[in-house]
């Protein structure tokens, strides 16, 4: 296969976007990870997608083409890939496929999702559509609720606690604090306590154990990436921010049907992959973003993808190891706690901040002397998982 290079990344804040369209947000950020790679005149071969839902919060489908013709990529090859909170990294993992296979030169890779377009009830419920719709959707099963359930599982076998999560929580929040993407900016204090002056109730349940700080906003926004070959990303004069490793798994589709439900075998399989492909492995990674759509998975994440043994990701998180400055800093970004979780962008997104991490270019949350990356991208409830090795050449 051929190196594959991230010449472009662009991002657009993520917040609530009332005034933007789906499509029209993932212009936005494809012109500016174009823009960043100075593409000028050199045509785009494909484009592809990552979304989740837009039939469903949106009412439009056929995304791919619609972008297509809003950037007049025309001709390009237009695919729209949907693999839940995955949906992202599924696609730059078709992008690089593209472009590793020799089949495409230049591949644009957007995500984005417009959710807030819907009431808070309705966005909670067509997320759950991911679950299985007989054993667990029509009991009510929600992804908090799955949550709820694994959090309490995992604290009573590795011995996390409810300070633990807090403490994901806060660190997260004061990078994104940092991050002028990122959609939540406030300051969380281990006593449950908001700062925001307009914040007056403290850090209700949502699922015992997990209360509302342990949990991501619902987000609007897209990112955008634009991968090419090694020769053209020279020519085009950037940083050379190789995908060094690609790796997917899959896990049951319920929970119920798991040996042991705090195994996150996806996550382990995944990563294993795409630290074989790399050459690498997780102690050779400087900095790290997790799908953290609940405080407790940044924990396990960072386990069972190997940057801790089970049953001590808490530890090191409580020794200040996963904060910027430590020996891994995980989620710098505020990941997705902070930054936010528009679904089908977000493994766009944490691929966008590895990139601008491995070039220094993150502004005040820069992790300092970073060359190699790995982000993690958790689809369901950890039975499609994508994870990605970046490595930045000499």
């Amino acid at each position: 296969m051929r190196p594959v290079v991230i010449a472009g990344a662009g991002m657009i804040p993520f917040e609530r976007r009332d005034e933007d369209s789906l499509v029209n947000m993932m212009a936005m950020a494809g012109l500016r990870a174009m823009d960043d790679a100075g593409l000028g005149e050199r045509p785009v071969d494909s484009v592809y997608v990552g979304n989740m839902a837009s039939g469903l919060f949106n009412h439009q489908v056929s995304v791919a083409s619609a972008l297509v013709d809003r950037l007049s990529l025309m001709p390009a090859a237009a695919d729209r890939v949907e693999n839940g909170p995955a949906s992202g990294g599924s696609a730059i993992k078709n992008g690089f496929l593209a472009v590793a296979s020799g089949y495409y030169d230049v591949v644009l890779v957007v995500g984005g999702e417009k959710m807030r377009e819907v009431i808070g009830p309705r966005a909670t419920d067509i997320v759950a559509c991911m679950t299985h719709p007989l054993a667990e959707y029509i009991y009510g099963v929600t992804l908090p609720s799955m949550a709820g359930m694994f959090a309490r599982l995992y604290m009573e076998k590795y011995g996390v606690t409810r300070k633990h999560l807090t403490q994901v929580a806060v660190k997260n929040q004061e990078n994104g604090l940092l991050n002028p993407y990122a959609h939540i900016q406030m300051k969380i204090t281990m006593e449950g306590t908001l700062t925001h002056p307009q914040a007056h109730v403290n850090n209700p349940v949502v699922a015992d154990p997990i209360h509302l700080y342990d949990c991501c906003p619902v987000s609007d926004g897209a990112a955008a990436v634009l991968l090419t070959t090694e020769e053209i990303a020279k020519e085009l004069g950037k940083p050379i921010v190789k995908i060094a490793g690609v790796g997917q798994a899959t896990d049951t589709h319920t929970l119920q049907e798991r040996n042991d439900p705090t195994e996150l075998k996806a996550v382990k399989i995944a990563s294993q992959k795409a630290f074989e492909m790399a050459d690498l492995g997780p102690d050779d990674i400087d900095v790290a973003e997790l799908h953290d759509a609940f405080t407790i998975l940044e924990i396990a994440e960072s386990e069972q993808a190997g940057f801790f043994e089970l049953g001590e990701g808490a530890k090191a998180l409580e020794a200040g190891e996963t904060r910027i400055g430590g020996r891994l800093p995980i989620n710098p970004s505020g990941g997705l706690k902070a930054r936010g979780h528009p679904v089908g962008a977000t493994g766009v997104a944490q691929v966008v901040e590895l990139v601008w991490q491995l070039r220094n270019e993150a502004g005040e949350h820069q992790v300092e002397g970073a060359t190699k990356g790995f982000s993690l991208n958790f689809g369901g409830f950890g039975n499609n998982v994508l994870a990605f090795v970046l490595r930045r050449e000499a």
